[in-house]
């Protein structure tokens, strides 16, 4: 289930995104595998966690840019 030594970087964002909803949901320990899971992931891909969208958890206004609004397009 958990694979640590998993060098492929998509399986790892793939169980890094589940581990992380098991955390949003309330499971205690699903907290810290999931930190460990995103910052093996960080070190495989060398980008930060918002290059991948499944681990970016923060709500869609706040990682869209935001436009003026006399720009409407």
């Amino acid at each position: 289930m958990l694979e640590m030594e998993n060098p492929d970087p998509h399986g790892l964002a793939t169980q890094a995104a589940e581990w992380r909803r098991r955390a949003l949901r309330g499971d205690r320990d699903a907290r810290g595998i999931a930190h460990a899971l995103e910052v093996q992931v960080r070190r495989l891909r060398g980008g930060s966690p918002t290059a991948i969208p499944d681990l970016d958890t923060r709500p869609l206004a706040d990682w869209q840019s935001a436009r003026p609004w006399w720009k409407p397009w």
